[in-house]
């Protein structure tokens, strides 16, 4: 099956420590070539769901997009475009998550699932509904977000809060260290996105995260 793939550079990186040595994909500097693939994998297309018109009408190619802060059906709906029978599947694409043996997978236009058979770089797929968040970063990023409301109060450290993390919950990072591998702007965004989609309170964005989320911005 013949992969191009598309990723930031962090991106790059997570996918090098999943894929090792089943590495066989053409990474690509745009999405111009994309019908020359059977399968295109674009990790960063919750930063640029623009690129649903260069994908929209391709029904042969199989596509795998990023979608933890935009869903593929909103990004159709965004474009003003409608949906004709493409081969679109949202992942979890996020450094942290990425380079995991489980993806997370979703599957908004009820598509036969055989199709992904020859996928080789994970050991299972865990489906999930198409929605902003998804499920693993939903909960990882509210943690974080929790994390910084604590650290705001001054009750404790980072340093600290790390710590209590790792040791209560047998988590493998502390929040602010989970917060930059990451990275913070996917999860300041991510925020955001879930809290739009739901208004739920335990999403709603710490003054602090925010704060550190523009200064990276500007800088």
């Amino acid at each position: 099956m013949q992969t191009g793939i598309l990723g930031s550079p962090a991106q790059s990186k997570a996918w090098q420590l999943l894929a090792g040595e089943n590495n066989a994909c053409t990474w690509l500097q745009d999405t111009q070539s994309s019908k020359n693939f059977n399968l295109v994998i674009d990790l960063e297309f919750d930063d640029h769901p623009e690129r649903i018109l260069e994908y929209a009408g391709n029904t042969e190619t199989i596509f795998l997009l990023g979608a933890v802060k935009i869903t593929p059906e909103l990004a159709f709906a965004n474009a003003g475009i409608a949906y004709s029978g493409e081969k679109i599947f949202g992942i979890n694409s996020i450094p942290s998550f990425l380079e995991r043996k489980t993806l997370e997978i979703s599957n908004p236009f009820s598509l036969d699932i055989a199709m992904l058979a020859e996928l080789k770089w994970w050991d299972q797929m865990e489906w999930v509904k198409s929605r902003v968040g998804m499920v693993t970063p939903r909960i990882v990023f509210m943690i974080i977000n929790e994390a910084y409301f604590t650290f705001q109060e001054g009750t404790a450290t980072r340093e600290d809060i790390n710590a209590a993390m790792k040791l209560g919950t047998n988590y493998p990072r502390g929040p602010f260290e989970w917060c930059e591998v990451a990275g913070i702007a996917n999860v300041y965004e991510t925020l955001l996105a879930v809290y739009e989609d739901t208004r739920d309170e335990r999403y709603k964005i710490c003054p602090a995260l925010k704060s550190e989320y523009l200064l990276q911005n500007i800088r």
